[in-house]
């Protein structure tokens, strides 16, 4: 209950930004649909819905790291978490309590990524409902990258790390927007050994209806995903201590 109560509280934080909420949210699907609207418009196939929808999902999840990584460090510097740290709060209490507003956020996004590919031609099956399970704990890798920056950074700090840094990271290596045999090598290399690509692949194979080609890669987002959550936990936990002394 006393998660549940200090969710609820992040929850009005979360909707009172309205704009950042509505950017959140918009820009993938304004994405979504120039992409579509090139793809219309050149004789080859570059940006075919049932791939782009997946990355463009997988991208949009990375401003989710934003916006809960600004929350916690807001509350951090208007000294809102000293006062509650006298709270019988713990540090997993705190951090599930930041994750769980967010993670609806994500679901809801990506809901609505895949709804507006619909009238571009994304197919709709039972696939779509596979490919926004596959989604989640993409979505907890972001919301844990958002938390882990805004329990160490200032706010204006997470907004170039978790803004421009990650979102372009997420963006260049996942393969959203091309396949990354085209470069091949080192790039290639690095963008499979971070999440990103992983991520994009296990949702392309949902949506595709190919689930055996789901794992490795979801493992490998899921082991990412528990590794930056267990972090943004232990490092909570040392700098709630910090502060209190």
């Amino acid at each position: 209950m006393k998660t549940l109560a200090f969710a609820g509280r992040n929850a009005k934080e979360i909707v009172r930004d309205r704009l950042n909420l509505a950017f959140g949210i918009g820009f993938p699907a304004a994405l979504l649909y120039l992409m579509s609207a090139i793809q219309a418009n050149i004789p080859v196939s570059l940006f075919e819905i049932d791939r782009l929808a997946p990355g463009v999902a997988v991208f949009g999840l990375s401003f989710v790291s934003l916006f809960s990584g600004m929350l916690i460090s807001k509350d951090r510097g208007s000294s809102f978490l000293m006062r509650l740290f006298a709270s019988p709060l713990t540090s997993g209490n705190f951090i599930i309590g930041y994750a769980c507003p967010f993670f609806l956020i994500a679901v809801a996004q990506s809901v609505i990524c895949f709804a507006l590919a619909f009238p571009l031609g994304l197919p709709i099956n039972a696939n779509i409902l596979v490919a926004l399970v596959v989604l989640m704990p993409t979505a907890v890798l972001f919301i844990g990258i958002g938390l882990l920056a805004g329990t160490v950074f200032t706010d204006k700090q997470v907004g170039g790390i978790c803004g421009a840094l990650l979102t372009n990271v997420s963006a260049w290596l996942s393969g959203a927007w091309f396949d990354l045999n085209l470069v091949g090598g080192a790039f290639k290399a690095i963008a499979n050994a971070l999440p990103f690509a992983r991520a994009t692949n296990a949702t392309r194979a949902a949506v595709a209806g190919r689930y055996g080609d789901i794992f490795p890669d979801l493992w490998w987002v899921i082991a990412y995903a528990v590794a930056v959550f267990a972090l943004a936990i232990v490092v909570f936990n040392r700098k709630m201590k910090s502060d209190v002394k």
